[in-house]
């Protein structure tokens, strides 16, 4: 087998003692000569180190000794394997026969790729994420998420930013643009990073018959509201080229202001408003952050919004409902996008 096939698959692990049999054994039958497998604990307190090391000699298990977070996590994962290819994979997901030697190929068969993601299903059989979906407003969800198996595409193809849950990404690339933010600490580390891939001038896909299944469940609190708040305004600062940020300004307020009423309405406003503070408070650091990830920027404006989007197709998002809303930022994205044709970068 080339080397240059070989994949280090990283799980991060926090009480998951229950989950890592399954995944382990579908891991197994997968691996090929050079293939590595590093599961990084967060100090989980249910016995999963105790569990890991006993499944097999084949996993390299690493005790971070703090819940450091699911992008640090992955980067102690990434420094302790050499393989070219890095897979995350949730420790709640079991993949499919074949799927490592399907995201194995996309590496050949997609040269510009510089991440893709598996088909990631739930137990049921329908999708979680077939890709993943940008709004404008820097909103992040699961692509056709609860649909059918048959909304999945039948070839691969690109797609905004790849699942965090079953995630290859190719070494250098990971190195170059610095992996995940460790900052993030969970959830949008992936949102992150497809737009900084896009930015640099690589690109992003989906390859539709690597499967994995991944026992997924959205609501896990109103502190995730705390998260994706915070860590939706990370990307917003630092990653958007600095025309499109400027011209959604109006737009971003607006979105302020509303989201308040909803977090009220829908008792996570605390959650809210705590992700304004740190987001206010980490405006030094996120400015700092900014200068480095634009330079890495190899697009233009224009190049980068065409991987956003004006729909609001998605479940948890309770304004797409509301028909005149969704006609109004609809509106507003055409008119940014034209506006984008004549703005000088």
């Amino acid at each position: 087998m080339p080397d240059g096939d070989a994949i280090a698959v990283v799980v991060v692990s926090h009480n998951s003692a229950a989950h890592l049999p399954d995944l382990t054994a579908a891991l197994l039958s997968q691996l090929q000569d050079g293939d590595e497998v590093v599961v990084v604990d967060n100090l989980s307190d249910d016995g999963s180190v105790v569990v890991a090391k006993g499944l097999s000699t084949r996993l390299r298990v690493i005790e971070s000794g703090a819940n450091l977070g699911f992008g640090a996590g992955c980067h102690m994962g990434a420094v302790h394997s050499t393989a070219p290819l890095l897979m995350f994979l949730n420790p709640d997901s079991v993949p499919q026969p074949g799927c490592l030697q399907r995201l194995r190929a996309a590496a050949t068969t997609h040269p510009d790729w510089g991440a893709w993601q598996a088909a990631v299903m739930m137990p049921d059989g329908r999708i979680n994420s077939d890709g993943g979906v940008i709004h404008f407003l820097g909103l992040g969800w699961a692509g056709d998420c609860g649909q059918p198996a048959t909304r999945l595409p039948r070839e691969p193809q690109e797609v905004s930013f790849p699942s965090g849950a079953a995630l290859v990404v190719r070494r250098q690339t990971w190195n170059a643009l610095g992996g995940f933010d460790p900052s993030y600490f969970m959830y949008a580390e992936d949102l992150d990073l497809g737009l900084r891939l896009w930015l640099s001038g690589s690109r992003v896909g989906i390859v539709p018959d690597a499967v994995v299944v991944h026992d997924y469940e959205f609501d896990k609190g109103a502190r995730k509201w705390y998260w994706l708040e915070r860590n939706r305004w990370r990307t917003l600062l630092a990653v958007y080229p600095a025309p499109l940020l400027t011209i959604l300004a109006p737009a971003l307020i607006a979105a302020e202001l509303g989201l308040l009423f909803i977090s009220a309405r829908d008792g996570w406003l605390s959650m809210k408003l705590r992700a304004q503070l740190a987001t206010l408070l980490g405006l030094p650091q996120l400015l700092r952050r900014r200068s480095s990830v634009q330079s890495t920027r190899r697009i233009g404006s224009r190049s980068f919004a065409s991987h956003l989007t004006a729909s609001l197709d998605s479940a948890h998002l309770p304004i797409a409902h509301v028909r005149w809303a969704v006609d109004i930022q609809r509106l507003y994205w055409f008119a940014v996008r034209r506006l984008l044709r004549i703005v000088a970068e």
